[in-house]
């Protein structure tokens, strides 16, 4: 008997320990609980890129550190070759086009499509039929445009060569 309430004393102490060591630790001062009503989300122009590209914060603040963001892209939205100081992370929600890294093949953006892109990885994204991306960044959202050497370009510059998307016809529907 004594043997026996030993071992459920040890086995106690063990599985104490490991909830003790197991416990998740915090690693932003703001975690919390976030939830999203896509009818109440707020979409926001983003400094320094084309104004077919528009973004919803979902947690954290993307010009002081890292965030997690809903990027839109209308309908014909082309991004120029840049590339980002953080690690950025892409996960398809909606709509059709592509990403295109210097080094890789590119990937057709369909429902799930994922890419991760490692810091100063140079890319560029289209969209053929408007886009909503899940977007995650290890830190503060920049963007660095590179023009066809590959050298660093204004935005000014890398914006003015990009096409802008068609305007959508306004009329009856057949």
């Amino acid at each position: 008997m004594a043997r026996r309430s030993n071992r459920i004393a040890t086995l106690l102490i063990l599985l104490g320990t490991a909830v003790v060591v197991g416990k998740p630790v915090s690693i932003h001062a703001e975690d919390q609980m976030v939830t999203v009503n896509p009818q109440t989300l707020k979409w926001i122009a983003i400094p320094d890129m084309p104004p077919c590209a528009t973004a919803a914060i979902l947690r954290g603040n993307p010009r002081w550190g890292p965030a997690w963001v809903l990027l839109k892209l209308a309908s014909g939205c082309q991004v120029p070759w840049h590339w980002h100081t953080a690690n950025e992370t892409l996960l398809v929600i909606s709509g059709r086009g592509t990403v295109t890294a210097k080094d890789g093949p590119p990937l057709v953006f369909v429902p799930g499509a994922f890419s991760y892109l490692p810091s100063h990885h140079a890319h560029r994204a289209s969209c053929t039929r408007t886009c909503v991306l899940f977007n995650s960044a290890d830190a503060a959202f920049d963007i660095h445009y590179v023009g066809a050497n590959g050298e660093e370009i204004s935005s000014e510059e890398a914006l003015r060569s990009a096409p802008s998307p068609a305007p959508r016809r306004r009329g009856k529907r057949k």
